[in-house]
């Protein structure tokens, strides 16, 4: 009696340890002691996942000489926006390229900022209200869900925010399901390529590695790239019908 009593016992006290234990890690990740300091020593696909800029650094963001060095007039003209669009401003920050965003898809229009500190949402609806902009929409996300409804945008855009996500692959599946049919994913990334580009090796990204991470997710075609900005590269991918 005591032997059937203990059983039971047993088995539960396995389930309740099995609950409390840490799920194992992905085998799409591999954790190295040795990383640059810049990075969070996780991979994929070979590349290291850099540290995410915090909130505190949101000045840097809207620095006044950054449209020159990045002539981010032209890549809002380059995304081929059209009045009505829904646009998912992945990593928006306190919202710099949002504002820019909102004059070309038009009162009709929707742009989605998605952010993962609430301190950044913060300061884009702080801006958003001074301007007399209504058509942003915040969005708190997570490390591995940008909280969008399936199928609900047009595009989605990345401005230098892709190599900083912690959970690559989770984040564009979900990101994915979000995209309408015939909708685009825009990856603008500092050139890995190019060691003339003064940024930190691990927050730069080559065209070679975003399509070979994007490749893992077969809904989606690379469209073209574009490489008229002086720093950065435009990387287009379409939802397949």
């Amino acid at each position: 009696m005591k032997r059937l009593l203990i059983l039971p016992v047993l088995a539960f006290l396995a389930t309740a340890l099995a609950d409390e234990a840490p799920s194992p890690p992905s085998s799409r990740y591999e954790t190295r002691e040795l990383h640059d300091r810049n990075g969070i020593g996780k991979f994929y696909l070979g590349r290291e996942i850099a540290h995410v800029m915090g909130h505190q650094a949101a000045d840097w963001l809207e620095r006044p000489e950054r449209e020159k060095e990045e002539r981010t007039d032209k890549m809002v003209a380059a995304l081929g926006l059209k009045p009505g669009m829904v646009v998912a401003d992945i990593g928006c920050g306190s919202g710099y390229l949002t504002e820019r965003i909102v004059p070309r898809i038009g009162a009709r229009g929707t742009v989605l900022g998605v952010d993962i500190q609430q301190e950044m949402l913060d300061l884009l609806v702080k801006k958003m209200k001074a301007k007399g902009i209504e058509n942003v929409k915040p969005i708190l996300g997570a490390e591995a869900d940008p909280k969008l409804e399936p199928a609900s945008c047009d595009m989605m855009v990345m401005v230098d925010v892709y190599h900083e996500f912690e959970f690559p692959y989770e984040m564009m599946r979900k990101m994915v399901a979000a995209l309408k049919v015939g909708g685009q994913i825009v990856f603008v990334e500092f050139r890995g390529e190019d060691p003339n580009v003064p940024i930190k090796l691990v927050h730069k990204m080559t065209e070679a590695q975003v399509k070979k991470e994007m490749a893992v997710h077969p809904e989606m075609e690379w469209v073209e790239t574009k490489k008229e900005l002086p720093q950065q590269h435009m990387i287009f991918f379409r939802r397949k019908p």
